[in-house]
């Protein structure tokens, strides 16, 4: 028997350089925002605008977060760290789900003052002005994150993603409610959009959460992926069953590792012709994936005995 043990790739330079340009995007959406929605806030005192402030300055702090997780995330692999740094991706996100639930939290206090202590709302044009531009900027990163999650399946970015997705919705309520609040007087609109933009900030905060635990516990890859190596291995005519398949993900790197049984009568070089096919079989949808395939003769009682 003979292991078939390909050291881990890094995502090619294309899908590196993407990676950076996307955290350098958000990063640069949210400091500009932040300006522009201090300002607001400034003149028009809503606590639904307030909450998107406090939203964009945590954007900020999980976007510098996630520029440094990326960054380290595509290290190289080294002599300390022979499986890469891909678990700095999740970790960021981590970090991203309790910014983004302290944040729910304190607005959630806000919107909770404000019911009891209602405000007029001021200068309400230029709040809108500013959200209307926030969502025409932050629908463009998001339809360039989610380009980049698609070509590298990062994390980190992905869950970015998924928050800059909720201000868009968040920014849109936040017009609603300035709108009720400053033409029709209703100025409990105001903090109660500011708790439903809470709530939504929260189930956000939990998703991302999910995600990055998932990873960092080594989480099988979807059951969709696993089928799909399967069909991928067992269309090789000279692999006759397969078992032991495990998966799990780390930042940008996928791993992959599984036993192939073959006639017993191959000869080593015929079976290390064969592994390395269906290794070129599966890379070609799992690009930079670390892929280990141990081969055993078919029938063998011990070969059988698995998980996979």
């Amino acid at each position: 028997m003979n292991d078939r043990v390909e050291s881990a790739e890094m995502p090619d330079a294309d899908a590196a350089r993407l990676m950076r340009w996307a955290t350098y995007a958000s990063l640069s959406l949210a400091l500009f925002l932040i300006v522009a929605k201090f300002t607001a806030w400034l003149l028009t005192d809503s606590v639904s605008l307030l909450s998107t402030l406090i939203d964009s300055l945590l954007d900020a702090a999980a976007s510098l977060i996630n520029l440094l997780a990326v960054r380290h995330a595509l290290t190289p692999p080294d002599r300390e760290h022979r499986f890469g740094h891909g678990k700095a991706e999740p970790l960021a996100a981590l970090g991203q789900s309790t910014f983004i639930a302290g944040s729910a939290i304190f607005i959630l206090v806000e919107a909770g003052q404000r019911i009891y202590q209602p405000k007029d709302i001021q200068h309400g044009d230029i709040g809108i002005a500013v959200m209307v531009m926030a969502i025409v900027l932050t629908f463009a990163l998001t339809q360039f994150q989610g380009y980049v999650v698609k070509r590298t399946g990062s994390l980190a970015i992905r869950a970015d993603s998924l928050h800059y997705v909720g201000d868009l919705l968040i920014n849109a309520a936040v017009i609603v409610a300035i709108l009720l609040a400053a033409n029709l007087g209703w100025n409990w609109a105001d903090p109660i959009f500011g708790i439903a933009i809470a709530g939504y900030i929260l189930i956000t905060a939990w998703r991302i959460a999910r995600g990055a635990y998932d990873m960092l516990m080594d989480r099988e890859l979807p059951d969709e992926d696993r089928q799909k190596i399967s069909r991928i291995v067992m269309a090789h005519p000279e692999v006759m069953a397969m078992h032991d398949l495990r998966t799990r993900a780390s930042g940008p790197l996928t791993f992959i590792q599984f036993h192939i049984e073959m006639n017993g009568g191959l000869t080593l070089f015929h079976a290390h012709e064969a592994a390395d096919e269906v290794e070129a079989s599966v890379r070609l949808y799992y690009a930079g994936a670390e892929i280990i395939i141990h081969q055993d003769p078919y029938g063998v009682e011990e070969a059988a005995a698995g998980t996979g």
